[in-house]
């Protein structure tokens, strides 16, 4: 059985690399798309990125490309950055340097010191994209050899949790966005929709995946099921509560504390939840009440995760 610092530690790192990964997707496709470009001069809103990365808006918000890459990846005073994630998981994986492989900490201090070349470099501000991609690259090379160099034993499944777990959470706020703001209401389907409705499934990866399982006609049900209720694309909420409910289970049995604790039972609710849930009944009672419970699911996962295994009083892990 892992020390709960050293769990704390896996679970920390796979959850700002995918808070980093996510943010630099985010921002890359938002550039991209000019979805914020808005009146005659051509000025820019950047408010709609900070909030579908739950960012604090800065007192003064940036007011160009540049000053938003700045703020939004570089900035270490800003412990919501790219920088400030990747710059965490970092430190969270010298904590534990003897339980991950070299190559999983080679391959983090490489991501970690080529976003710092960038940001002394300056060449950035004339390419955004090759930063940002620079990032989700990281990301996913340092995921995979995890998941080819690391023991698939407890410490493992503590990086699964915290993967997954950011992920629903992530995924479904973002959609909480779109419902909120009228991108996803039931008579969308103009020019505008059609572009948000394109930059919500690049954001998340699934784009191509939702052409391939719906083909290329957009539909807010078919968007909404496929990011809530697809049982196989991997940034799908329900994939990634399959993907927690399987790694508490497997944590429950490697650490022998039996069966039927708080986080697999909240984390079996989710799973079940999404299992049967009807795109249809979603959308016509009330979608944004919906994707908030899973919010509050995954935050209550989160809690008891640290109640039973990283937080607890040292009485109940001493023998009886």
């Amino acid at each position: 059985m892992l020390l709960s610092r050293v769990a704390d530690n896996l679970y920390w790192i796979s959850r700002y690399l995918e808070r980093a990964e996510h943010a630099a997707r985010v921002i890359d496709v938002r550039l991209d798309l000019g979805l914020d470009r808005h009146g005659p001069v051509g000025g820019w809103d950047f408010a709609r990125i900070y909030s579908a990365l739950r960012m604090t808006v800065p007192e003064t918000p940036p007011s160009n490309p540049a000053a938003l890459v700045d703020s939004t990846v570089f900035d270490l005073a800003n412990p919501e950055s790219v920088a400030s994630y990747v710059t965490a998981a970092r430190y969270n994986a010298r904590q534990v340097r003897e339980e991950i492989s070299s190559e999983m900490w080679e391959e983090l201090n490489s991501l970690f010191l080529r976003l710092k070349q960038a940001q002394v470099d300056g060449v950035w501000s004339a390419r955004p994209h090759y930063v940002l991609k620079l990032v989700i690259e990281g990301v996913h090379l340092f995921q995979g050899i995890t998941d080819a160099t690391m023991e698939h034993g407890e410490g493992w499944q503590y990086l699964q949790v915290g993967r997954f777990l950011e992920r629903a959470s992530a995924t479904a706020a973002f959609l909480d966005l779109y419902f909120r703001d009228g991108s996803m209401a039931a008579d969308g389907g103009g020019h505008k929709d059609h572009r948000e409705w394109v930059g919500l499934l690049r954001s998340c990866a699934a784009l191509e995946a939702y052409c391939r399982c719906y083909t290329a006609d957009l539909r807010r049900e078919r968007i909404a099921e496929f990011m809530l209720l697809n049982a196989e694309f991997p940034r799908s909420v329900r994939f990634a509560a399959a993907r927690i409910e399987a790694s508490l289970r497997g944590i429950t049995q490697l650490t022998g504390r039996g069966v039927g604790g708080r986080a697999d039972r909240v984390a079996g609710r989710l799973h079940a939840t999404l299992d049967y849930g009807q795109v249809d009944e979603i959308l016509s009672d009330d979608p944004e009440h919906y994707v908030e419970g899973i919010i509050r699911y995954c935050s209550q996962i989160h809690s008891a995760l640290y109640q039973s295994y990283m937080a607890y009083p040292i009485e109940s892990a001493l023998p009886a």
